[in-house]
């Protein structure tokens, strides 16, 4: 109880000391902009974890995020710094901070050069996204894939009418984050954080490559690229250390070349994202496609109701001895988007994933409102099933849970 009440002093401490800073620069500097936001986080697990040392039913976090933006130059130049940081009240290893974005942009009027740390997005699927690989993901927030850490590149990005190119040189490489043994969400076999190999001699300091080339014709949205440098996936390798076995980390090199398109046709959005990845280990396809239909207005309201539809395939398989296989392999999934279109910005997702090789399935609810100008509340659920030792998700089948989260934006 005292840690939870120490992560709450020192939340509101945060949120104390960012409004006086915001307050002293918008005095004195009309060019800086600060702004961010710190947040609470209360997960409760419905069942105890499956492995000794882990939590059982509660876990509570706090997290901030500030941003301070500066542009000069009638705008043609900004420099934005965002870094963060999350305290967790019993997982060392997701307390962790980094640095989100620490870039300078310098904007002219058929090309734009960005330099420094920061987070690039591709892809247009809603479940899965196969073609975004510039960023490392941050496996401690959550396990969904969807947070990432910075990574530090030099972009230029050259405006034609046939498309806008982008080429980034990439120095440095960053490895996944993983939670630690007190946390859930994570398998049965802990992954060694300390213990990091690459294929390459220059380890985390090679120079990646990649260059994106994206257009929009009349209703159709595409993208392609092609990707050279450190695989942002690990191998995972059994090893004994002591009494117990953990996973080292193993970081190849690998050429990928990925596409995305998305048609935007009356009330449809059709999407469809594919990769080849070629390593000296494995070559591999993988392709998620589907569509989302909008019902507009319904029941004469000012709510739109999204029905999702989603098919996930990867060349590899399950996996054998030669190969890890892959976590969406021949999946499907379905979803729907309500979007209530009012003044406090209301939403809500519902999702369910079925593995077609494995008696398993994930279920998910997002809710999110916003509560004046300041704060906003979301409601997480996450339903997790598997009877199949061989199926990734059968080592957090106990991990159903529910999570609150309170954010104040200033």
């Amino acid at each position: 109880m005292n840690m939870v009440n120490n992560l709450k002093k020192t939340a509101l401490f945060a949120a104390f000391g960012l409004n006086s800073m915001l307050l002293s620069l918008a005095a004195s500097a009309d060019e800086f902009e600060l702004s961010g936001k710190v947040g609470f986080e209360q997960r409760y697990f419905a069942e105890k974890g499956q492995y000794e040392q882990q939590l059982e039913h509660s876990q509570t976090s706090i997290f901030i995020e500030p941003e301070l933006y500066w542009e000069w130059n009638n705008g043609s130049d900004t420099f934005t710094f965002k870094p963060f940081y999350r305290q967790d009240e019993y997982d060392n290893e997701r307390s962790h901070g980094d640095i989100r974005e620490l870039s300078y942009i310098h904007a002219s009027d058929d090309w734009e050069l960005r330099a420094g740390i920061r987070k690039e997005f591709w892809g247009v699927t809603e479940f899965q996204h196969l073609v975004d690989v510039i960023n490392q993901t941050d496996g401690v927030e959550d396990s969904d894939g969807e947070d990432k850490l910075g990574q530090l590149m030099l972009n230029l990005s050259l405006v034609k009418d046939w498309g806008i190119i982008d080429l980034y040189l990439l120095p440095g490489f960053r490895e996944r984050t993983f939670v630690g043994e007190k946390s859930r969400l994570r398998a049965s076999v802990l992954v060694n954080n300390n213990n990091i190999s690459y294929q390459s001699s220059a380890g985390d300091k090679h120079l990646d490559l990649a260059i994106h080339w994206s257009q929009s014709i009349d209703n159709f949205d595409i993208g392609s690229y092609w990707f050279h440098g450190t695989n942002r996936d690990p191998i995972l390798t059994p090893v004994t250390e002591g009494n117990k076995v953990v996973l080292n980390q193993y970081y190849n090199q690998m050429d990928q070349f990925g596409f995305d398109v998305q048609a935007t046709i009356d009330d449809w959005l059709w999407k469809f994202e594919t990769i080849y990845r070629t390593t000296d280990d494995d070559d591999f396809w993988a392709t998620q496609a589907g569509f989302e239909y909008t019902f507009i207005g319904v029941f004469e309201s000012f709510a739109d109701v999204g029905l999702l539809v989603e098919y996930g395939w990867d060349s590899r398989g399950e996996g054998d001895e030669n190969s890890s296989g892959a976590s969406v392999q021949n999946d499907i999934f379905f979803g729907s988007r309500l979007a209530f279109n009012d003044m406090q910005s209301s939403e809500m997702l519902i999702g369910l994933g079925a593995d077609l090789d494995h008696n398993s399935f994930s279920f998910l609810i997002e809710a999110n409102r916003r509560f004046g100008e300041s704060f906003k509340v979301s409601l997480d659920v996450r339903l997790l099933q598997s009877t199949d030792k061989k199926d990734l998700l059968y080592g957090v089948k106990d991990d159903d849970h529910l999570q609150l989260g309170i954010e104040y934006y200033f």
